[in-house]
C-alpha cells in the first residue's frame, strides 16, 4: 500500500539553518526514511518496532533530510491520541522523542521540530510529550535536543537519575564493599551466569513476574508481548541467568541491545528467598562482560523512578554496582 507522504516546507526564510534541509513526513503509521540515516537508530525508533508498540491512534514519522548530502539527519515518530488531542512519542517503549546525527545543531533541529508542531497543530493537538534517550546513549546529541526544546518553550515533566555501567572500566573494581563481599560470597555457594535459550521464555517470564509481585511491583508488558519482541528482534534481545549449583535460578533478566553502543538491562529479578546473597551483583557482572566483549560503550542500568518519587534503595544499589549518573529528560509543550 502506498504510504501518504508529503514535504513540509513552511517558508524557507522563517527557518534556520542550511538551504538543503527539508522535512518528510509520512502520515499513515511508523515509515522508514526515504534517505538512508546519518546514524544508527535506536531499536525504538526502527519503524519495524513502532508498528509494534500500542497506541491509541495513528503514528507520524517525521524525518530531517540533508537534500545535498542525501542523508536523513534526524527523526520523531510521534503518537495521536485524538480522543484527548494529545500526541507522545514513544506510543509504547522506553522513550521517543528526537534522534540526531553527529553534529546536527540546534538551528537545523528547529526546522524538523517546527514542521512537527505545526502539523499537530493542524490535526488539532493541544500537547506534545516527549520520553527523551538517557544522556549516556548520545551526550551531545541529548543535550542539543534539550537546547532546542527550551528554547521553544518545552516543559521538562519528568527529570531522572538514570544510572550505567561503563564496560571498559573493571566491574569487579569499582564495586563498592559490601557489593564485593556479596560477589564473592555468590561464587563460594557455587552460583553461576549464564546466557538462557530463548524457548525458556515462558519460564523466565514467570519466574520475573514473581519476583515482581514478592516486591508489590507489577511488569510493564504481558508476556505475549515479550514473545513477539523476541521474534520480531531476536538479535536484540537476551534472557541472561545467575543459576545456583541444583539449576535453579537465582536471578534472571530480559536485556535489549538497543544500538550497536548501548545494552539495556530491562527486566532483572531475583526472589526474596536469595536476599542472602544478592545474585543480582553477579548477574551485573555478567552483563557487563558480555557488553565488554561485544564492544558496547553502555550497560544501561535504568532509572529509579516510583509512583511517589526516587526509588532511594535502588539508586544506592546502583551507585554500589560502579554505576555513573547521568541525566534523562521528558518534556511537554502546549501547542
Amino acid at each position: 500500500m502506498k504510504i501518504p507522504q508529503s514535504v513540509l516546507a513552511p517558508d524557507a526564510a522563517a527557518l534556520p539553518g542550511p538551504a538543503s534541509l527539508a522535512v518528510w513526513m509520512a502520515d499513515s503509521g511508523p515509515a522508514a526514511p526515504r534517505l538512508p540515516l546519518a546514524f544508527e537508530s535506536f531499536l525504538y525508533l526502527r519503524p519495524e518496532h513502532q508498528r509494534l508498540q500500542a497506541g491509541a491512534g495513528p503514528v507520524l514519522s517525521f524525518y530531517l533530510e540533508d537534500v545535498a548530502a542525501g542523508r536523513t539527519v534526524a527523526q520523531l515518530h510521534v503518537a495521536l491520541n485524538e480522543a484527548t488531542a494529545t500526541a507522545h512519542s514513544p506510543a509504547q517503549a522506553p522513550f521517543g522523542a528526537v534522534q540526531l546525527a553527529a553534529g546536527l545543531s540546534v538551528p537545523a533541529l528547529h526546522r524538523l521540530l517546527d514542521a512537527a508542531e505545526a502539523e499537530l497543530r493542524r490535526r488539532g493537538v493541544h500537547r506534545l510529550a516527549l520520553r527523551g534517550y538517557p544522556f549516556a546513549y548520545d551526550p551531545a546529541g541529548a543535550a542539543t535536543l534539550a537546547e532546542a526544546l527550551r528554547q521553544r518553550g518545552y516543559r521538562v515533566a519528568l527529570a531522572e537519575q538514570n544510572y550505567h555501567l561503563d564496560p571498559a572500566r573493571a566491574y569487579e573494581a569499582h564495586l563498592h564493599p559490601s557489593e564485593r563481599r556479596r560477589l564473592h560470597k555468590c561464587r563460594r555457594h557455587g552460583l553461576h551466569f549464564e546466557q538462557e535459550p530463548p524457548f525458556l521464555l515462558p519460564m523466565a517470564y514467570e519466574f520475573i513476574q514473581a519476583c515482581r509481585q514478592e516486591r508489590g511491583q507489577a511488569l510493564s508488558l504481558s508476556l505475549e508481548r515479550v514473545q513477539e519482541l523476541f521474534r520480531a528482534f531476536p538479535r536484540e534481545h537476551f534472557l541472561f541467568s545467575v543459576r545456583q549449583p541444583d539449576g535453579e535460578w537465582a536471578a534472571l533478566t530480559v536485556a535489549i541491545r538497543v544500538s550497536e553502543r548501548v545494552l539495556y538491562n530491562f527486566y532483572p529479578a531475583s526472589p526474596l528467598r536469595c536476599n542472602a546473597l544478592s545474585p543480582v551483583v553477579m548477574l551485573n557482572e555478567g552483563l557487563h562482560a558480555f557488553a565488554r566483549a561485544s564492544a558496547l560503550a553502555v550497560l544501561d542500568l535504568g532509572t529509579s523512578t516510583l509512583d511517589t518519587g526516587p526509588n532511594a534503595s535502588l539508586l544506592r544499589f546502583k551507585r554500589h554496582l560502579g554505576g555513573v549518573a547521568g541525566l534523562r529528560l521528558s518534556w511537554e509543550k502546549e501547542l
